[in-house]
């Protein structure tokens, strides 16, 4: 599969021509060689970093479930490798320009104008880095006193991941600047833009501090859409908000900005997110992929939309295993994706399905997001494990009358239905592949390994699958693939970084208690309850992600649920699909552009098919929602 990556690169005809006509280019051709020698020196590290993560937490599985000796210092040394994967990964996606952005209204400009969009979301992200080192430097500085528990080796050796990484990005971006402009003229236009924008906004700042909780409207509506529209990276328009708010509208310290960067990108759950991301690309290398997809077809493959309703399946299946949806998906799509292409599926609608399969499966035990409302609000973990499931059913029925009518003129002319002896051959040969999913899940439930760690033994299931059985493994790809897994994970991370910043934001402005005391003063009893929180929950889920927003709301709001009558369990179901609905929902969902990331697809092209996904699932987060039963039919009783 061939997917143009989305570039940080100015656009067009225009920066073609200047990139070859240029009058210095012993000068770019010697920035180039800088860039060059910086970028591998990144990627080797970074590669050692997964490699490194990989065998520390296997051994930590392998000692504590088959030698019975824990190495307690596992989990400290994963946490601190974690962090600087993901900055470095972060500076390889910049050094390739696949941070993710929202490019439809570029598009549709003048080459010229095209050219300085491209040399504005450069800038904009070096004002970003340039903005949060100082910062990050003192979070550093901070985090040297704290000597960790097990290892007792001061924090700072794990906090100064931030500001190296910061001022790494902060060096290859204005190597990208310089090497790729057009010309002075859009350089020097974008760069005043910048500083006029930061300039007036700072200029205003006594204005702003009187103004309360419309500087929330202001920054994380305002100033975020206009970024993003702009073509800014999507981290950094997150970034830019939350630092443009705290220091002009409060008074505190911005050194937190980069504690909650770190805390969001540092979630020990998170370390799945590369590790499942290198496992999607090992199933691909070792001929697995190919195999489970052509007895998948032998299956549904006649049916059409066989392979749409294959992702649902998947997703369903592998759902929670990992404790991230970004990590599932990361774990399905390049086994599926490149198959559906060549069966004539377009780039924009996968993405958009991808992106729809996570909303659909929230609810799928074992979920993070189920566990954390058990723990923030009493509600038994085992109820909520019991009543996750027909809900999730719910939303993929809905999602499969979708696909039906949409695939109802899908041409299988050249289609054959496959014969028994065929399935037969083809389940054999599939065989390691199919029992992948039921060999982490069994993993999980048996305690042989976290959520975390079991995407390890996938991985060591995979190699050994590929040597022994399949008789395929490619050496030489593993370097590229190692690469590719950092920049993807650090695109990712660097989002949810910058996304956990912007919601500890909101609730230090007292947002989060005001909308609790509103919706406990509303008329109508439990069903205008319900439907306040479902839109409150979708547009929540569009800023923060699943676990904060349940953390800042949930022991506020689950109390005047059983106030007004609402099963807890129900409610919680009901709360998550429309995180869910929101965080996939473009054009602020996080998860739909982790989804456009993870099939390296320009998040345009899914804006309009994300349309009738969205329909679907809002379908059915209203049956959920007003049939209880869903969601309480199989809780065991008390």
């Amino acid at each position: 599969m061939h997917v143009k990556s989305q570039k940080l690169d100015p656009i067009g005809p225009a920066t073609k021509h200047a990139s070859t006509q240029s009058p210095d280019a012993e000068a770019a051709l010697t920035l180039k060689r800088v860039e060059s020698i910086v970028g591998r020196l990144v990627e080797g590290v970074a590669a050692l970093l997964i490699v490194a993560e990989i065998a520390i937490l296997l051994s930590g599985v392998v000692a504590r479930y088959f030698l019975k000796t824990p190495l307690v210092w596992s989990d400290e040394v994963a946490s601190l490798l974690f962090l600087w994967l993901a900055v470095l990964g972060a500076v390889v996606a910049f050094r390739r320009g696949e941070h993710m952005r929202m490019t439809a209204l570029v598009h549709r400009l003048s080459p010229s104008a095209q050219a300085f969009a491209g040399c504005l979301a450069l800038t904009a992200a070096l004002a970003f880095l340039v903005l949060h080192l100082p910062p990050a430097i003192a979070h550093a500085r901070e985090e040297a006193s704290v000597l960790t528990p097990a290892l007792e080796i001061s924090s700072a050796w794990r906090a100064s991941a931030l500001p190296v990484g910061l001022a790494l990005m902060a060096l290859v971006a204005t190597l990208r600047l310089l090497r790729t402009s057009p010309g002075w003229r859009p350089l020097l236009a974008a760069l005043l833009a910048v500083v006029l924008a930061c300039g007036g906004m700072t200029a205003i700042g006594p204005l702003l501090t009187d103004l309360g909780n419309i500087n929330l409207i202001i920054f994380f509506v305002g100033v975020t859409a206009v970024c993003v529209l702009a073509g800014v990276p999507i981290a950094v328009s997150f970034g830019l908000a939350t630092f443009g708010f705290l220091s002009l509208t409060t008074s505190m310290p911005l050194g937190v900005i980069v504690g909650r960067m770190d805390e969001g990108m540092s979630h020990v759950v998170l370390l799945s997110v590369p590790l499942f991301v290198f496992l999607g690309l090992l199933i691909e290398m070792t001929g697995m992929a190919r195999a489970m997809v052509a007895f998948l077809a032998s299956l549904l493959g006649h049916v059409r939309g066989g392979l749409s309703y294959v992702l649902l399946g998947a997703m369903y299946l592998v759902s929670g295993i990992s404790g991230s949806k970004v990590a599932d998906m990361a774990a399905v799509a390049p086994v599926l994706f490149p198959e559906m292409m060549k069966r004539g599926a377009r780039d924009g609608d996968l993405v958009a399905m991808l992106a729809a399969s996570g909303a659909q499966t929230e609810t799928i035990p074992p979920s993070l997001v189920l566990i954390t409302i058990g723990s923030v609000t009493g509600v038994s973990i085992a109820a909520l494990f019991a009543g996750g499931m027909v809900p999730g059913l719910v939303m993929g029925v809905c999602l499969c009358a979708l696909i039906g009518f949409k695939s109802r003129r899908e041409d299988l002319s050249h289609v054959h239905r496959a014969r028994i002896g065929q399935i037969g051959r083809a389940f054999v040969a599939a065989l390691p592949a199919v029992a992948l999913p039921f060999v982490i899940r069994a993993a999980v439930v048996e305690g042989v390994a976290t959520a975390t760690e079991v995407s390890t033994l996938g991985i060591l299931y995979a190699v050994i699958a590929g040597l022994l059985f399949y008789r395929r493994f490619e050496w030489r790809r593993l370097l590229p693939m190692l690469v590719d897994t950092a920049a993807l994970s650090g695109a990712i991370l660097l989002i949810i970084g910058t996304a956990t910043g912007m919601a500890w934001s909101l609730t230090q402005s007292g947002f989060s208690g005001q909308l609790a005391a509103l919706m406990a003063g509303l008329p109508g009893g439990a069903g205008t309850f319900l439907l306040v929180s479902v839109l409150a929950f979708i547009v929540l889920g569009s800023v923060l992600e699943g676990i904060p927003a349940i953390v800042l709301f949930g022991p506020l709001l689950f109390p005047i649920a059983r106030q007004v009558g609402v099963n807890e369990v129900h409610y919680a179901m009901v709360v998550v699909l429309a995180m869910g609905v929101g965080l996939f929902t473009p054009p602020f969902g996080v998860g739909y552009y982790a989804a456009c990331a993870i099939g390296r697809v320009d998040p345009r092209n899914g804006m309009k098919p994300m349309v009738g996904y969205v329909l679907a699932l809002l379908v059915g987060l209203a049956l959920v929602t007003a049939v209880p039963w869903f969601s309480t039919a199989f809780i065991p009783a008390r």
